[in-house]
């Protein structure tokens, strides 16, 4: 095994970058289910382009990286159905209920977990930064939602607290996989898995969709503009989910789960910035605000990180 060391800055980047592509996403899948595609088939069509391009990549980059034991297999299983599948319908049942904000307020919520998660379990401890990050990043993020101007439903937030689950398995069960094995191939399987959990339980139609050789018509302040249905699918399966998942995953090889999970409620505002510049959602100068608070959160943190002595972690070997 190759011995390398963690970058932490890099760790941050990476996460930053992949929560701008997954906050642009929020407003290009509300588009196509516009447009007429389901969202169950969306999500299936996401997992399952992500995987083919992980696919592609790792034959690519090291195709002995594909080989995978049965010992390996229940956590990879386990990683796509409940970690990137359940993930996804918990989320999407919760926004059908609840605001939007409110649904992801709740969800990253999972901030807080990790770090308790990663202490009862396995004797990680957080630094004084990260808490007061989480904390700075967790008003901000209440302030943004505005949860007090919202009606809310009891089963909307069972699923929006299952979301939160979800994320919290998926950042530590993420990290703890990648330490046996390398980004790419990781994010292969646990894709391929989610996709079969998901078109096997749902079983969306590709007939029952828009035409693809029809125009998508991109709406809001680019209403007007057209693109083939085609086009938009591609987009979305390369820059809404196989890059900002790739990214995600080698962030968190340099970057504890911790700080990607805190890094990652950016996602909110980089929503939020979207559904106003493309879809013309409004946001108000309190949400301004909140928005402000998040990201000196996660500089906070950021910042604390360099303090900490330098880690190093075992690179996987190709087996």
């Amino acid at each position: 095994m190759v011995q390398s060391e963690r970058n932490p800055n890099l760790g941050w980047f990476l996460t930053i970058a992949s929560s701008l592509l997954f906050g642009l996403n929020a407003s290009t899948s509300k588009v196509l289910v516009q447009a007429g595609f389901e969202p169950n088939f969306i999500v299936g069509f996401r997992s399952s382009a992500t995987a083919l391009l992980a696919l592609v990549l790792v034959l690519f980059w090291n195709p002995r990286a594909l080989r995978v034991t049965l010992r390996e297999l229940p956590l990879l299983i386990a990683f796509g159905a409940i970690g990137i599948t359940m993930m996804q319908w918990t989320y999407t049942n919760a926004v059908s209920r609840l605001p939007v904000g409110i649904s992801l307020l709740i969800e990253y919520t999972s901030s807080v977990v990790i770090p308790l998660v990663n202490w009862l379990l396995f004797r990680k401890r957080a630094g004084r930064g990260i808490w007061l990050g989480i904390a700075c990043a967790m008003i901000g993020v209440l302030i943004v939602s505005q949860f007090w101007s919202a009606v809310l439903d009891p089963i909307g937030l069972v699923f929006a607290f299952g979301a939160m689950l979800c994320v919290t398995f998926y950042f530590i069960i993420s990290e703890h996989t990648q330490n046996t094995r390398d980004s790419y191939s990781t994010l292969f399987y646990t894709m391929l898995f989610s996709a079969i959990f998901w078109i096997s339980l749902t079983r969306p139609s590709l007939a029952d969709q828009p035409d693809l050789s029809a125009q998508l018509d991109l709406g809001g302040s680019l209403a007007g503009i057209s693109v083939p249905m085609w086009a938009g699918l591609v987009w979305l399966g390369v820059f809404g989910s196989f890059t900002p998942m790739l990214l995600n995953y080698l962030a968190i090889r340099n970057l504890h789960s911790t700080g990607v999970g805190l890094a990652s409620i950016s996602e909110v505002v980089f929503a939020f910035l979207f559904g106003a510049l493309w879809l013309r959602e409004s946001i108000s100068g309190i949400q301004f605000i909140g928005a402000v608070l998040v990201i000196a959160g996660i500089v906070m943190a950021q910042q604390s990180t360099k303090a900490e002595p330098k880690l190093k972690e075992m690179e996987p070997k190709n087996v």
